[in-house]
């Protein structure tokens, strides 16, 4: 599988616009800021895959009754 294939497909994607980003012009400080935004996104994201599996074992367990 090419890495390639893990990325967002349209060109207007708010994911691919951040990954396609120059990140010379920026300062340490300004560095720092976009990875603890970075860290909270990825926080919020691991949230909602949790809530996700768990109402899906949920519904799962309430249909093998």
């Amino acid at each position: 599988m090419d890495m390639d294939d893990d990325l967002p497909k349209r060109a207007d994607d708010p994911l691919n616009l951040l990954l396609k980003q120059d990140l010379g012009p920026l300062s340490v400080d300004e560095l720092r800021a976009r990875i603890a935004a970075l860290e909270g996104e990825i926080k919020r994201v691991r949230q909602l895959i949790d809530q996700s599996v768990s109402h899906r074992a949920s519904a799962e367990a309430l249909f093998r009754k």
